[in-house]
């Protein structure tokens, strides 16, 4: 078995004190936070896609820089063989207990659909051999029904019938080889689903369409006994202007009308958050008020560059407002945090790639231990509960109660006078948020 990452030791948590970059300074597996042992907090997992796939291009440089330990290998099989055991070298040295993957970063895509899937088994093979000795599981799978020019018009909402027909097949094989390898979930990324223009879009066939794809996926779920969870991921505008499932209201408010909503959850990732024009925590906060937040994509965005830039994950004030509506949620269950972030272009040394997971790693460390302290201080849910108070008493009883209409709230302030009402006291929440972060 071969060592692509010779020169890096298994990482280890050395504490805040420590300057090792190939060390944790926050991020403690075994310390125990909010009743449970970090790791089991977090869940982490490397995205095979970003890590393994990613070459180092950009627009303007369609060279890639990346110098990768598996960049000799030529024959398309030997390199997705030689991955499969560099994705487990990563995961266990650095201590990350799930990966995830797209069906086309695992094996490379054939003339036909019959010829992919035999090269889909032969590295499913391989990993579930790999797994065998490994404590590395699979958190995710899923489909690039995005990437092949045949999507150029998307998947489940193209107008070509033999498209739609392509794209079941091949989420019907992913599903399968999920299952497989003991995944937990199943996402839905809609790449290329939406539109550029309605001057050539019957939106709600292709509405109607995706509903009637993902009704499907659900009954062969059913059929096969595959019991993950399904996930589906918003993202906004690009690569289509207009897209199906912009953010987490418009998955949500898609599902209820179809009435798929009690087979899906909501995977959220930050950076699509900011091309929403959203905070991370106003989508997953959504998420979770609907009870559907299931699994997080961990990253930022650059808000000065209008595209999904995938960077990894470095802002504390992001992952402690994370952490606190999943630790409100109660944790998670068969989600988690993924890594779908990639090392810039200048940061082409494999070590790099370690680097960056050890940052983003110790960022959701701190935002736990930051989140789990708002928590049990309880101040921010008294003041919210304090502000809210008048619903709790009187004519806002009434009104939660459902007791009083139009009528008699017109009744009750026909002579009330002036309303009295209270500062929402921002800048001192925002205070009280820094004085937790800056504690330590």
């Amino acid at each position: 078995m071969a060592e692509y990452f010779k020169g890096v030791p298994k990482i280890k948590y050395e504490g805040k004190g420590s300057d090792n970059p190939l060390a944790f300074k926050y991020y403690n597996p075994d310390e125990v936070v909010a009743g449970k042992r970090m790791e089991d907090h977090l869940r982490f997992a490397v995205a095979y896609w970003h890590t393994f796939q990613a070459t180092g291009t950009d627009p303007f440089g369609p060279v890639g820089t990346a110098i990768r330990p598996w960049s000799h290998i030529s024959d398309p099989m030997d390199l997705a063989k030689a991955k499969v055991e560099a994705n487990f070298e990563f995961c266990e040295k650095l201590g990350v207990p799930f990966f995830c993957f797209h069906d086309r970063d695992i094996a490379p895509e054939a003339d036909t659909l019959r010829e992919t899937n035999k090269r889909l088994d032969i590295i499913v093979a391989a990993i579930k051999d790999r797994m065998k000795d490994s404590p590395v599981k699979l958190l995710w799978g899923t489909t690039n029904a995005f990437g092949h020019p045949r999507f150029t018009h998307g998947a489940s909402t193209s107008p070509h019938a033999e498209v739609f027909a392509y794209a079941a097949a091949q989420v019907k094989k992913a599903m399968e080889i999920t299952k497989e390898l003991g995944g937990q979930n199943y996402v839905f990324w809609g790449g290329r689903e939406g539109y550029e223009t309605l001057l050539n879009t019957d939106m709600k066939l292709e509405l109607d369409n995706m509903a009637r794809f993902l009704r499907m996926a659900v009954e062969y779920a059913k059929e096969i006994g595959f019991d993950g969870q399904f996930l589906i991921e918003p993202k906004p505008k690009e690569p289509t202007k207009h897209q199906y499932d912009f953010d987490s209201a418009t998955v949500i408010g898609f599902l209820k009308t179809y009435g798929l909503d009690p087979y899906f959850k909501l995977n959220i990732e930050a950076n699509h958050a900011t091309l929403a024009q959203h905070t991370f925590q106003h989508e997953l906060h959504v998420a979770r008020i609907n009870n559907m937040l299931g699994s997080i994509d961990a990253n930022q965005g650059d808000l000065m560059l209008g595209w999904d830039t995938d960077q990894f994950p470095t802002n504390i004030y992001d992952t402690t407002l994370a952490m606190l509506e999943v630790l409100k949620m109660g944790g998670f269950t068969k989600g988690g945090l993924n890594f779908d972030a990639k090392v810039r272009r200048g940061s082409f040394e494999p070590e790099d790639m370690f680097i960056a997971h050890i940052a983003g790693m110790d960022a959701f460390a701190k935002g736990l231990k930051v989140a789990a302290r708002i928590i049990e201080d309880g101040k921010f849910d008294k003041f919210i509960a304090d502000r809210y108070s008048s619903y709790t008493t009187g004519i806002g009883k009434d009104i939660v109660e459902g007791k009083v209409g139009f009528k008699e709230l017109e009744q009750y302030v026909m002579d009330l006078g002036k309303v009295e009402i209270k500062s929402g006291k921002q800048e001192m929440l925002e205070v009280w948020l820094n004085s937790y972060i800056l504690e330590e």
